[in-house]
């Protein structure tokens, strides 16, 4: 892994953050930021972003909605996190590298901040163990998948894939846009793209053939 050469703190609370001064104790370059429109995020710098969840604007899963529009472009962990409010199994799916309770003891936060530094996951033991079992099933089921299928997985991008999971699960285009933090109009042309890729012809038809394939989703890359 490359060197992580500093940690970013959006932290949007009144109170001094502590997290920044413990990471600062171990050698760490770290910075704050108060309000997510000072953030300048600049990909490719080797930067590490910490989002306090509290005092964030969250989405329904307890996720900050910053958290969700970076997530895809830089490394994302959560700070300041309320085991109560938030899901942690869609933080995990979502890509988020780990997460930091308000709960937590100092010295567990210091040790998750060096394992995520050092570009390992930091998720509570069972929730990871509850991840991996579901893949080994999935990839032990041995559902054979076609070659033309297969090629129609590969050619959906990440966020085609989670537009697909949503449009399962109901959402229309306005509940899409406002969660994945992006216009109605990119939802529609995402969708466009989607049913000429999928050879669908509408959301009907796009249900039938993600409910046939959804479960190979997480084993393309």
């Amino acid at each position: 892994m490359n060197t992580v050469n500093e940690l970013v703190f959006v932290h949007q609370l009144v109170a001094p953050c502590h997290l920044a001064i413990l990471a600062e104790s171990i050698g760490l370059k770290t910075r704050i930021v108060k309000h997510p429109g000072e953030l300048d995020v600049e990909r490719g710098n080797n930067t590490f972003y910490l989002i306090a969840q509290k005092g964030a604007a969250l989405d329904s899963k307890g996720i900050p909605l910053l958290a969700s529009r970076l997530v895809s472009h830089v490394p994302v962990a959560l700070y300041q996190v309320d085991r109560e409010s938030l899901d942690q199994e869609a933080a995990l799916l979502l890509g988020i590298r780990g997460l930091l309770f308000a709960d937590q003891r100092m010295d567990l936060m210091l040790t998750g901040l060096r394992k995520m530094v050092a570009d390992e996951l930091w998720f509570d033991r069972p929730l990871i163990s509850k991840m991996f079992r579901r893949l080994v099933q999935k990839l032990d089921s041995n559902v054979e998948v076609s070659p033309d299928a297969m090629a129609m997985l590969q050619s959906l991008t990440s966020r085609e894939r989670t537009i697909i999971q949503l449009v399962g699960s109901g959402a229309r285009n306005k509940e899409i846009a406002d969660r994945l933090c992006i216009s109605e109009h990119t939802v529609k042309a995402h969708i466009s793209s989607i049913f000429r890729k999928t050879h669908s012809r509408n959301r009907v038809e796009l249900l039938r053939w993600a409910q046939t394939h959804q479960s190979h989703f997480a084993l393309v890359s």
